[in-house]
C-alpha cells in the first residue's frame, strides 16, 4: 500500500516518522518547546554552577582544563544517571508521559520516533551508555548513527520529521557533541598516559645508570 503524499508530509497519526509507526497513548505535549529548553538550560546552569563553586573552593589552583573535564563528567553522568535512566525505566509508556522529562523526550522524540516504540536498540544503548564514559558514548553514538542511517538508506525508513532543524539541530548536533567531547578527553588521558610512561622511562634509564656509576665506584 503506497503511501499518500499527505502522509509523507505530515506523518503518521501522531505526526512522527515513518508513517507506520506504531505509537500507542501517545499524548501532546502541555508545555511549548521554548519552555522545554530554558527550563532544561537552567537546570544545567544551577548544576554545573554549583560544581564549579565547589571545585574552586576545594581546589582553588586547578587548572581550566581539568576543570572543564569535571563538569563535563558532571554533566555526563547527571544525563546519563537520570534523563537517560528515566526513558530507561519508562520506555513502554513513554508516549503519555506528562512529566517535565518525558515531554523532553517527546520533544526529541520528533527527531527519531524510536524513542516512543522501545526500540531494542535505542533501549540497550540508553541502558548501557548509562553505566558507561567516553569510549562508551563514542560507541554508543556511532551505532545510533549507523542503526538510523542503514534503515533510511538501505530500507527506506526514516524516524525523523522532514523539518531540518529536527534532524541537524536535535538528531545530529545533540548527538555529535557525545562524540567529539569524549573523543577529546580520551585523547587527553592517552596522551597524559603516555608522558607519564616516558616519564617512568626517563626515571628507570637514570636508575639504572646511577646503579652502573656506583658499581664502577
Amino acid at each position: 500500500m503506497s503511501k499518500s503524499p499527505i502522509a509523507k508530509v505530515l506523518g503518521g497519526p501522531t505526526g512522527h516518522f515513518p508513517v507506520e509507526a506504531e505509537i500507542v497513548g501517545y499524548l501532546a505535549n502541555t508545555w511549548s518547546v521554548p519552555t522545554l529548553l530554558v527550563a532544561f538550560a537552567a537546570g544545567w546552569v544551577v548544576i554545573l554552577g554549583a560544581t564549579n563553586l565547589l571545585v574552586k573552593r576545594h581546589n582553588p589552583t586547578l587548572g581550566s582544563d581539568d576543570k572543564a573535564a569535571i563538569l563535563w563528567f558532571v554533566l555526563s553522568g547527571t544525563i546519563h544517571l537520570f534523563f537517560e535512566g528515566y526513558f530507561s525505566y519508562n520506555h513502554t509508556r513513554m508516549a503519555g508521559q506528562q512529566d517535565f522529562f518525558g515531554q523532553l523526550w517527546k520533544e526529541y522524540a520528533w527527531s527519531d520516533s524510536r524513542y516512543l516504540t522501545s526500540d531494542p536498540f535505542v533501549l540497550c544503548m540508553e541502558t548501557v551508555t548509562a553505566a558507561l564514559v567516553s569510549l562508551g558514548q563514542i560507541y554508543g553514538d556511532i551505532l545510533y548513527y549507523a542503526t538510523s542511517m542503514f534503515d533510511h538508506y538501505y530500507k527506506g525508513i526514516t524516524y525523523c520529521r522532514p523539518e531540518a532543524y529536527y534532524f541537524w539541530g536535535y538528531y545530529f548536533f545533540m548527538n555529535f557533541i557525545w562524540i567529539v567531547i569524549p573523543g577529546y578527553l580520551l585523547y587527553s588521558s592517552i596522551k597524559a598516559s603516555g608522558r607519564a610512561f616516558q616519564a617512568l622511562d626517563k626515571q628507570s634509564k637514570s636508575a639504572q645508570g646511577n646503579g652502573h656509576a656506583k658499581k664502577k665506584n
